[in-house]
């Protein structure tokens, strides 16, 4: 054993080692279980990690895979880049959503989630914050670019527009839901463009599209 180096003691590259595996095995696990059947004990099993190594990252469960899903939404979230149309950023933002949802263990986890989030106030205020918002937040910055641009009124509701935007993917993931194809995505944009472009400017100043807010006040 090298000198200095205590038995037992973890460098840095093992810890990112065991951290990756517990959280491939939370997310396997969340999707084949569910958020209610799912345990730490279940995790630390899949992970083959004890679960000491858990519960020295997180406090609980709920701490666990709140983390997790939100450090996910914060990698899988990127803003959409300017195209310099909306109909460019309206498309790109739907691609990437498309792109995010691809992993069927995403479409599992999202749907028992939102499940769960009826019956668990706490569970929905926390994905509200570590999931909805990050995504409201990009997709108001497409509607934020495009009234810099002109092609959208200044004092558009950003609530509305954001609607606009998620509201139709999210849909799709419920179960016996059609599959989204280039075709549908084509349609959608158009639609989505045509509906913010016609839209009545909100005539509250604390509703009104602001850079990188959903609400902003006077």
């Amino acid at each position: 054993m090298p000198p200095g180096r205590r038995r037992g003691t973890r460098g840095p590259a093992q810890d990112e080692a065991v951290s990756a595996a517990i959280e491939a095995a939370a997310f396997d696990e969340l999707a084949a279980a569910g958020w209610r059947r799912l345990s730490m004990d279940t995790v630390a099993r899949r992970a083959g990690v004890g679960k000491a190594a858990l519960y020295r990252r997180w406090r609980s469960k709920e701490a666990m895979l709140l983390d997790l899903v939100a450090r996910l939404v914060r990698r899988e979230v990127p803003g959409v880049p300017d195209t310099g149309t909306l109909a460019g950023d309206v498309r790109g933002f739907l691609d990437l959503t498309v792109a995010q949802t691809a992993d069927p263990r995403v479409v599992r986890i999202a749907v028992d989630l939102l499940g769960e989030s009826v019956r668990n106030p706490a569970l929905a205020e926390s994905l509200r914050l570590a999931v909805l918002a990050p995504r409201r937040e990009a997709a108001a910055a497409i509607l934020w670019r495009a009234v810099e641009r002109g092609e959208l009124p200044a004092g558009l509701d950003p609530e509305l527009g954001t609607d606009l935007l998620i509201s139709p993917l999210l849909l799709r993931l419920l179960p016996g839901t059609p599959p989204v194809d280039g075709v549908y995505l084509d349609t959608l944009t158009t639609v989505i463009v045509a509906g913010l472009a016609s839209a009545t400017p909100s005539t509250s100043p604390a509703r009104q599209t602001e850079p990188g807010h959903i609400h902003h006040g006077p």
